[in-house]
This record gives structure tokens, C-alpha cells and sequence, in this order.
């Protein structure tokens, strides 16, 4: 279990650290910026984004381990052109300390998805449509622009990947005993998490986060 921890968590820092170092390299560009939010790009790359996440979940265990490595560092570099809308958008500092609390929460639902002996199976199709409907809700405010009901949102979706990250962290510890093929278990271990930490990031920053003038 705690090897396949170790390479989970590897694998989620790297991909983390593509889509930062990605997101603040678009983000001091001037032409890059033009080029994926100025035209219809952006929105290619948002389809982009979905498709590989559907990709990814549906044919993750079929893939060999080195395939599944590359489509998850794919996604993160990708996931990153859009992120560089947070260096544009707040402070740095105030992303640093953000990104402090979110690895502080992260650890702290991590380790009660680890400790807890409630299985939590069975909340995750409440969670999945909860995530659905406030990716609707997400759609909708995008023509509304209402800051209230943008807040509410954060607020929930926060809750949401709460859940989620207990309960990816009790399913690794779960298929830790299967005879699963556990590079393959791990990056997909990883994509999940990361996908929790993002979202938990993002959220925070948006209620807490420092925006420049």
C-alpha cells in the first residue's frame, strides 16, 4: 500500500507540476495568451480538456503503463494553457498561500479517506451527480455572471471534492490488494487526486483569492 502511495503521489506532483509551470509560462507571454483565449482555440482546448479526462477514465485499465503515463501528462499540460488564467488573474503571492491550504485540506481528507472505517463507496454516486449538477449550475452562471451564485458554487463544489478526495484516497488503499496492475492503478490514483486538488485549489482561490487591480 504505501508503495503504491508513493508512486500515486509522485506521479500527481509531476502532473501538477506541468500544469503550473505551463499555466505560468502562457501566463508571461503576451501571444500565447492572445492566441488560446483571443480566438476560437480556447474553446477547442476546453473540448480538448473534457475529452481526455472521458478518454482517460474509460480506457485507463486497458491501457499499458507507459500509455496511461502519457496521457495523463498530455492532460496536465493541456489543463495548463487554461490554468495561466490564474497567474493573469490574482496575485502570486496570494496563489502560493492558496495553494498552502489546498495541500493542507488535501492531506487532511486524504488521511481520513486512509483512516476511516466507513465505507465510502456508497456516497460516491451522490458525489458524481452533485458534480454534475454543479457543472450545469457552472454553465449557466457563465451567461449569468452572478457573483452570489458564483460563490454558492465554489462553496459546494468544495464540499463535493472534499468527498472525492477521501474517497479516491479509500479506493487506492482498496485496490492496494487487488492483483491489478499497479503502475497503471497508480496513474490513474494520480490523474484523480490531482483532478481533487485542482479542484479544490481553484475553488478556494476563488472565494479567498487576491485578485490584481
Amino acid at each position: 500500500m504505501n508503495q503504491l502511495l508513493s508512486k500515486t503521489f509522485l506521479w500527481m506532483f509531476v502532473g501538477l507540476l506541468v500544469t503550473f509551470l505551463t499555466g505560468y509560462i502562457v501566463s508571461i507571454n503576451e501571444n500565447m495568451l492572445l492566441s488560446i483565449f483571443g480566438g476560437p482555440m480556447f474553446w477547442f482546448i476546453i473540448i480538448l480538456e473534457f475529452a481526455l479526462v472521458i478518454f482517460f477514465s474509460a480506457r485507463v485499465y486497458k491501457m499499458q503503463p507507459m500509455t496511461a503515463k502519457i496521457c495523463f501528462l498530455l492532460y496536465s499540460f493541456v489543463s495548463g494553457l487554461t490554468f495561466s488564467t490564474v497567474f493573469v488573474l490574482f496575485e502570486i503571492g496570494s496563489v502560493v498561500y492558496i495553494f498552502l491550504i489546498a495541500a493542507v485540506v488535501f492531506a487532511l481528507f486524504g488521511l481520513i479517506g486512509y483512516f476511516t472505517k466507513i465505507d465510502l463507496n456508497r456516497f460516491s454516486v451522490y458525489l458524481l451527480m452533485a458534480l454534475f449538477a454543479i457543472i450545469i449550475c457552472c454553465i449557466i452562471n457563465m451567461f449569468l455572471a452572478n457573483s452570489t451564485f458564483d460563490l454558492i458554487i465554489s462553496i459546494i463544489a468544495l464540499l463535493i471534492f472534499f468527498g472525492f478526495t477521501a474517497y479516491d484516497i479509500q479506493k487506492l488503499k482498496i485496490l492496494s490488494e487487488t492483483g491489478m496492475n499497479m503502475e497503471v492503478v497508480a496513474i490513474n490514483g494520480a490523474f484523480e487526486l490531482y483532478l481533487d486538488f485542482i479542484n479544490i485549489f481553484l475553488h478556494l482561490l476563488s472565494i479567498f483569492g487576491d485578485s490584481k487591480d
